[in-house]
């Protein structure tokens, strides 16, 4: 197809956030992109900064920071309820084994941080805090990456 050609309709029965150009498939909208995603991604990077600040100071992890981890697992439910709700609409991710794994890895990673933090009042507790803080953005990605796809 030349490459000024316009983009043939998607075939019947696909959702309306899959679009086609030529022979590659896009879908551009999908739950863990919308600004659930990106605010689960603001909020984890404040906290794990916020850990950090306790850590160099050498501070155990407070009630600040069990507060915090509290608002991330939220916005890491809501962003799975938000998928859910998509897939039961008829969406459905490109690699949807490795977004399902990736799904409870990131639901567990909040409530972990904060039973380790409290296991190990130290400033290593704090430690704890910024590291899984810094590995829930990560695995956000990898959701958008996986529901999203470029390829034919």
């Amino acid at each position: 197809m030349p490459a000024n050609a316009p983009p043939r309709p998607p075939p019947a029965g696909q959702p309306p956030s899959v679009q086609w150009s030529g022979d590659l498939l896009r879908v551009d909208r999908a739950p863990v992109n919308s600004f659930l995603g990106t605010a689960t991604i603001i909020l984890s990077l404040l906290t794990a900064g916020w850990a950090l600040f306790a850590a160099l100071r050498g501070r155990a992890p407070d009630v600040s920071h069990m507060i915090a981890l509290a608002v991330v697992e939220l916005s890491v439910v809501a962003l799975t309820v938000a998928a859910v709700m998509a897939v039961a609409n008829g969406e459905r991710p490109a690699e949807p084994g490795t977004f399902w794994g990736y799904v409870p890895t990131i639901l567990c990673l909040p409530p972990l941080a904060a039973v380790l933090a409290r296991m190990e009042p130290t400033r290593w507790g704090s430690a704890i805090v910024t590291v899984i803080c810094l590995v829930v953005p990560v695995l956000v990605v990898r959701l958008q990456q996986t529901w999203t796809v470029v390829g034919g």
